[in-house]
């Protein structure tokens, strides 16, 4: 019998678009998706990790720090360094997405990582004392990993200074994303950083 990740929902019948893909998206059936940071000092050990655990990681994040985002400093939901809290989220937020699509909803986060992976970023290079910008390739590991963190961010974003929970904020992100819906943060996120590599040829 098919382990099924908080109990619920079964990663068996999910699919992948994008092939490049394949290896750093892990779909194991966990009931509890927390590996105790085991692997996390292994090179490549992220590959192996479940990626709604990978998700539940970088929801526990604090946000942007310094950054600003579209103009706004957000912070974390509370619940940095607090698994268990991240994992009542991502799990809430799960069932939000089945009711409103009746689909799987790991298969709805699969899709909006593939929709929001970058392709193409830039990178700082000096020559001569002369410091340029490169556009290049975005190995596969990375395009997960930026993808990851845009959606976590968005969630907090969604629901930063209003009544949107976290988990509402982060549902509405998700089903957007697979739907490469141009409003949701992590598509705009996209785009941007492609447009701005693309510039940079």
């Amino acid at each position: 019998m098919e382990t099924k990740v908080f109990g619920k929902w079964d990663v068996s019948g999910v699919t992948m678009k994008d092939q490049t893909l394949t290896r750093q998206i892990a779909l194991t059936g966990k009931v509890v998706p927390h590996t105790f940071g085991r692997g996390a000092k292994r090179a490549y050990g992220k590959e192996k990790i479940n990626i709604v655990e990978r998700l539940v990681n970088k929801v526990m994040r604090s946000g942007q720090g310094k950054r600003k985002l579209s103009g706004k400093y957000i912070r974390g939901r509370g619940s940095c360094g607090k698994k268990i809290q991240a994992m009542r989220i991502v799990e809430e937020a799960f069932d939000i997405v089945h009711t409103q699509t009746k689909e799987n909803p790991i298969q709805i986060l699969v899709r909006a990582i593939e929709n929001a992976a970058p392709r193409e970023d830039i990178t700082r290079l000096k020559k001569g004392g002369v410091a340029y910008s490169q556009a290049v390739d975005v190995s596969p590991l990375k395009r997960v990993d930026e993808s990851v963190k845009n959606l976590a961010l968005a969630g907090f974003y969604g629901s930063f200074n209003n009544n949107t929970s976290a988990a509402e904020a982060l549902a509405k992100e998700l089903v957007q994303a697979a739907k490469d819906d141009n409003n949701a943060m992590s598509i705009k996120r996209r785009n941007e950083v492609e447009r701005i590599a693309l510039a940079s040829r």
